[in-house]
């Protein structure tokens, strides 16, 4: 059985994905919930595709992300190598750069392979 590399664990972390639009908010104090139910992806040691829903739930400040390019961010990842684990603090860091919330969660429910489900969470800010 061969070692995880370097190379592995980095996987995907830098691929250009596609831009993320935002538009001015119009309101304050609300929550917005985004699921995406077919998010897949490829296990970059097997090669396999890993499949699940992404939860994305945020309170906007500013800004509110657009959901056609929220979209077509996600599909991006069908044929990128990257860690579920990766994924979600990816999609974190890239939500959080594009809209500055006042909080948010990014949680992904992956199905099961081998046995085992994978549930990751990433949280920016005062999240409830």
């Amino acid at each position: 059985m061969s070692h995880y590399t370097k190379e592995h664990a980095e996987a995907g972390l830098s691929a250009k994905l596609p831009k993320i639009e935002t538009f001015s908010n119009q309101f304050q104090r609300y929550e917005i919930t985004i699921s995406y139910p077919e998010f897949t992806s490829i296990c970059p040691k097997t090669g396999l595709p890993d499949f699940g829903t992404i939860t994305v739930r945020y309170m906007p400040n500013k800004k509110c992300l657009e959901l056609k390019s929220v979209k077509m961010y996600m599909i991006a990842y069908r044929n990128l190598g990257i860690f579920y684990e990766n994924v979600i603090n990816r999609m974190l860091n890239d939500f959080v750069s594009a809209c500055r919330p006042r909080w948010m969660i990014v949680k992904g429910e992956f199905t099961a392979r081998g046995g085992m489900r994978g549930m990751v969470e990433a949280k920016f800010g005062k999240a409830p």
